[in-house]
């Protein structure tokens, strides 16, 4: 286990990752979009680039994420 490279907190469970939205004028910097599902863990890590998506008041919201298991399929197993 390592910590995410990067963490997004999400008010909703279904999220989508691009890994480039942050970037301006970076989509082809990215990977393609993708949709992913948040479920009772309170957290999804995207498996193209390891974003971690965390729901806000979720159960993994205020953890040390070093501590969770990878959850890199995107469909939070």
């Amino acid at each position: 286990m390592h910590p995410p490279l990067e963490t997004s907190r999400v008010s909703h469970r279904r999220v989508a990752c691009d890994g480039a939205t942050d970037i301006p004028g970076g989509a082809a910097l990215g990977h393609p979009r993708v949709y992913l599902q948040i479920d009772e863990t309170g957290y999804v890590d995207c498996g193209y680039c390891d974003r971690r998506f965390v729901l806000v008041g979720g159960p993994a919201d205020g953890v040390d994420q070093g501590k969770l298991h990878d959850r890199g399929d995107g469909a939070g197993n």
